[in-house]
């Protein structure tokens, strides 16, 4: 009986052990199990995280470019807005060069104002800058003209502009003065003249296509005017240019700068 009842209580032993080793594997299985599912959670919300941080960082990067492209926008808007040129008419000014394709035009009461030539610019010349100053027609003129005359000095013109630039400059003829003089004529340029007064006062005239030149020996033609002579003869400008180089002694009647008749003294 005795021995029945040692067998009973070994058995029951191992069994009490047996569950006690089940139950402590369970518990760190369950441990093992519970840690691991509690570190990849940490894991994946850590990344989480770092993901939300990276697309707030990018987003306010975004709206910082965003806002500095629309004041650089807004800053190169006002600067197109203040280049822009002024618009008039300027009348009774001068023009003078300042640089290729970039002109001043100096107005009375006005002062100066600096303007731009383009293709389509429109120049007209009345003698300086192009032309004949003894036609009444205005002479188109190129660009090239133009800065050949304003390098040389100021030229009496008109100019109208847009947004700074000319589109049209036209040269104002000058107000030539009336009557008549007598004295010594000398050439001083192509179509330009001089006649001077009894006070050795010179006067200067242009010369225009219905000039009339009358010789008496002198210009041109024969000094002999009595009975059987030549009388006087009508003269080309040639013979009038190559008469003033050496000089010679004329009635020169002048109507606002323009010579109307040349008679050479006979």
């Amino acid at each position: 009986m005795n021995r029945h009842l040692r067998k009973a209580a070994v058995a029951t032993a191992a069994i009490t052990a047996g569950l006690l080793m089940t139950a402590c594997q369970s518990s760190t299985a369950d441990s093992s199990s519970g840690k691991s599912g509690t570190g990849t959670a940490a894991v994946a919300e850590q990344a989480s995280d770092s993901k939300n941080s990276t697309d707030a960082k990018d987003a306010r990067a975004a709206k910082a470019a965003e806002a500095a492209k629309g004041s650089s926008d807004a800053k190169n808007s006002r600067s197109s807005k203040n280049s822009k040129g002024v618009s008039g008419s300027f009348k009774n000014g001068k023009v003078t060069y300042l640089a290729p394709g970039k002109y001043i035009v100096s107005v009375p009461g006005r002062g100066d104002q600096q303007f731009l030539v383009a293709d389509d610019t429109e120049v007209y010349g009345a003698g300086t800058i192009c032309g004949d100053a003894g036609s009444e027609v205005d002479a188109p003129c190129t660009l090239d003209q133009l800065e050949t005359a304003t390098k040389k000095a100021a030229v009496n013109a008109d100019v109208e502009m847009t947004d700074g630039i000319a589109t049209l400059v036209t040269e104002r003829r000058a107000k030539g003065v009336d009557g008549t003089w007598f004295g010594n004529v000398s050439y001083l340029a192509p179509g330009t003249y001089t006649v001077s007064d009894l006070k050795g006062t010179e006067q200067q005239f242009l010369v225009a296509e219905d000039t009339e030149i009358w010789g008496y020996g002198d210009i041109c033609g024969d000094t002999d005017t009595g009975e059987g002579g030549q009388g006087g003869t009508q003269c080309t400008e040639a013979e009038l240019e190559a008469a003033a180089k050496k000089g010679f002694s004329a009635e020169v009647v002048i109507s606002n700068g323009i010579a109307t008749t040349i008679r050479d003294d006979h």
